[in-house]
């Protein structure tokens, strides 16, 4: 006789999900611009935000100003003589440009537009002039921030402290200040910079609620929610004594 073959025990297969795990797509990445008077602090405050948050990287600009002691060509700016700016700028290479203290600034556009095509956020140290352009070519990406000083004369003496800049140097910063301060009507956010802790504090606020901002797909967390309450408070319309504090700073220049 055939001995009868058992049949072995088979674990019950698995059956297949059912729901299709969605590819999570990366947000585009932002542009958070700072702009200030100089010695108002933006540029510190800029170097401090990198150093504290990896998702956010310095938009490196170009520029066709002396470079000073303490700055790295291709770390604080790309110095370039005044021809090869102006190639660049003739040949769409810019994002936007400026003249400034009788220099120009400018933006290249491509590392930027690939950086934030990949989701990577960017900050830009800049002018008003740079900004008002950076909105007629992506306002939807930006997110503005204009930085004042408490006093004209802890202006001055911040531009007396670092020592980079000679007694006229310094009398031109303070007159340009004028018509800078005069464009802060233009920027979404506006901090006073009277001590740096409490305004980069407040300046990390505003980014993370710009980035809260563009997570639409789900729902907000408490802590979420108080982060973007937070931000809103330094909101330039939401802040009714910000025009006294503006004539004070005028009347002083």
């Amino acid at each position: 006789m055939k001995r009868a073959m058992k049949k072995s025990a088979r674990k019950p297969r698995k059956k297949p999900a059912t729901r299709r795990r969605e590819k999570k797509i990366a947000r585009r990445g932002l542009m958070l611009v700072l702009s200030s008077p100089s010695g108002a602090g933006k540029t510190t405050l800029s170097r401090h935000l990198i150093e504290d948050d990896p998702r956010i990287r310095l938009s490196i600009s170009v520029t066709t100003r002396p470079r000073r002691p303490s700055e790295v060509d291709g770390v604080h700016y790309q110095f370039l003589d005044r021809r090869r700016f102006e190639q660049m700028r003739a040949a769409g290479e810019l994002l936007e440009s400026a003249e400034v203290h009788g220099n120009y600034y400018g933006t290249p556009r491509a590392p930027v537009e690939a950086a934030l095509k990949a989701g990577q956020d960017m900050l830009f140290d800049i002018d008003w002039q740079g900004t008002r352009q950076l909105y007629q070519k992506a306002h939807a990406d930006v997110v503005s921030v204009f930085i004042l000083p408490p006093s004209i004369a802890e202006l001055r003496a911040r531009l007396a402290r670092r020592a980079e800049d000679d007694e006229h140097s310094i009398r031109d910063r303070l007159k340009n200040a004028m018509v800078e301060i005069g464009h802060w009507k233009e920027y979404d956010y506006v901090l006073i910079n009277q001590d740096l802790d409490r305004c980069l504090s407040q300046l990390k606020s505003i980014l993370a609620a710009a980035r809260l901002a563009r997570e639409r797909d789900r729902a907000l967390r408490g802590r979420e929610r108080r982060t973007i309450a937070l931000a809103g408070a330094f909101k330039r319309e939401r802040q009714p004594r910000l025009g006294d504090l503006i004539r004070k700073l005028q009347a002083e220049l």
